[in-house]
């Protein structure tokens, strides 16, 4: 995350260890540490050459790997600034904030170095579908719940668009922490829960009227073929291209009521499903 003296993200120093439990580091240029299985990566905006050697004496983990690179190459080259939907601007903070249109509701989002900026075409197309359902299904949604939330801006687009209980959870503690962040930042913290949570031991609970899962194929074969991963309601899935989708179609259960398709122009796929009885018109 962004924390004083740093405004935005520039250069970035990272070291991949081959340990998880590390000492705390205090260092005013962290950005936050990764726990990935067995690994952790801590990433800076500077080099840390003699923390990191003094890190590795004193917990005996050794270095993987080490990289500096630009910001702009960690989003896969595409600059995060402001944008929007139908009805949101999404800013991130450091951009100035200007007057918002009559009708149009503001998202303050530090995306640090987690997925789910807005810029990757699948948190896009997750965003702008969420806003469909939300505002133009007549559908009633009052409970969501985002597996694999990142930096949670789908879970405070939820709040913002009026859903009432959301429910956030990630398995990656830095994702917790920038959600946390972020849903306290856009006064969301009333609506939106979030949770640090391995789906790879088991399932929480599922029961809400929509069920957001951005995730990669593995995950979400293992999670389609769970029966108890399904209940009555609404399943806007992503995170796959065309090549992925027979895999994940065959290990969609029989009691699939409809599914809409949406594309954009990277090839990325979501898929908007209902699973059971239909929800109560709005």
């Amino acid at each position: 995350m962004l924390r004083s003296p740093h405004t935005q993200y520039n250069r970035l120093f990272v070291y991949y260890l081959d340990r998880r439990d590390l000492p705390l580091v205090q260092n005013p240029d962290l950005i936050g540490t990764w726990i990935e299985d067995d690994t952790a990566i801590l990433f800076f905006h500077s080099e840390q050459e003699q923390l990191i050697e003094r890190l590795c004496h004193e917990s005996g983990a050794e270095i993987v790997y080490q990289a500096e690179l630009d910001y702009l190459d960690w989003e896969a080259g595409v600059a995060i600034t402001t944008f929007e939907t139908k009805t949101l601007r999404i800013t991130p903070v450091w951009e100035e904030q200007t007057a918002l249109p009559q009708g149009r509701q503001e998202i303050i989002l530090d995306p640090s170095v987690i997925f789910g900026s807005g810029f990757h075409a699948t948190t896009r197309l997750c965003l702008e579908t969420l806003e469909l359902v939300l505002l133009e299904s007549g559908m009633e949604i009052n409970s969501v719940l985002d597996l694999g939330t990142g930096t949670g801006l789908l879970a405070v687009a939820a709040a913002k668009l009026g859903v009432k209980r959301v429910t956030a959870l990630d398995n990656n503690p830095l994702a917790v922490e920038v959600a946390c962040a972020n849903v306290a930042r856009n006064n969301c913290a009333d609506r939106v829960d979030v949770q640090q949570y391995d789906l790879m031991q088991g399932l929480p609970d599922m029961d809400y009227d929509l069920v957001i899962s951005n995730l990669y194929k593995g995950l979400l074969i293992r999670l389609f073929e769970d029966r108890e991963f399904w209940h009555p309601g609404l399943y806007l899935i992503s995170g796959f291209i065309p090549g992925m989708e027979p895999d994940l179609l065959a290990a969609l259960p029989l009691k699939l009521i409809q599914m809409l398709h949406r594309a954009n122009g990277e090839q990325w796929r979501l898929w908007l499903l209902q699973y059971g009885r239909p929800l109560v018109s709005a």
